[in-house]
């Protein structure tokens, strides 16, 4: 699961293997690895990729499927706004689905 999770973070934060690894300072080969499972990571560079990307390591693990915002530093009117923008983006989605008759 961590192949498939590393993989589908890089490429919603719209970064390449090398974009990537150099936030983590790994090479490109490193985080190819990874993706194609040829080696799993340390415990500390699960960590380290969990703060450096803002996810959890359950997430980042498959042990959780919950992705989290980080909204620190934000007022409670920002935060609100936030919240409403993904309220729309769930009503949007559940708007567009078929339901059988």
């Amino acid at each position: 699961m961590f192949e498939e999770r590393i993989k589908e973070l890089r490429i919603s934060l719209g970064l390449n293997q090398i974009q990537f690894g150099n936030k983590l300072f790994v090479s490109k080969q490193c985080v190819s690895n990874w993706e194609n499972g040829n080696i799993q990571p340390s415990i500390d560079m699960v960590i380290k990729i969990s703060k450096t990307f803002s996810v959890s390591a359950d997430y980042i693990l498959g042990l959780s499927n919950k992705r989290t915002l980080n909204v620190s530093g934000l007022t409670n009117e920002q935060i609100l706004h936030i919240q409403n923008v993904v309220n729309d983006i769930k009503a949007l989605q559940n708007n567009n689905t078929c339901e059988p008759y």
